[in-house]
């Protein structure tokens, strides 16, 4: 089974960039649809992005334009870029792999947005 690590949160000014990195281990990250989560104090945890095994990505309408998912298997990590930050962006990332009714998830990065 694979276990997830998330890092690379932390504060940043309105408009700047931070990049979330889960490293994986026990198995490959290329087999799984790897998720990156997001969650607020009283929210339900929403979908931020994914990537598919063969590649394909996918975003919510919020982040579109501005984060971007990525792979990169010989690291078996799986990678978030977020740029132009805003204060509605602050919240606890998790990365999340799935596959044929497997779940797992990382412990969580926080991300705060705020000058």
């Amino acid at each position: 089974q694979v276990q997830l690590v998330e890092s690379g949160g932390g504060l940043v000014q309105p408009g700047g960039s931070l990049r979330l990195s889960c490293a994986a281990s026990g198995s490959s990250v290329s087999i799984y649809v790897m998720g990156w989560y997001r969650q607020t104090p009283g929210l339900q945890r929403e979908l931020v992005a994914l990537v598919t095994s063969g590649g394909s990505t996918n975003y919510a309408d919020s982040v579109k334009g501005r984060f971007t998912i990525s792979r990169d298997n010989a690291k078996n990590t799986v990678y978030l870029q977020m740029n132009n930050l805003k204060p509605e962006d602050t919240a606890v990332y998790y990365c999340k792999a799935d596959r044929l009714g497997f779940s797992a998830w990382g412990q969580g990065t926080q991300v705060t947005v705020s000058s």
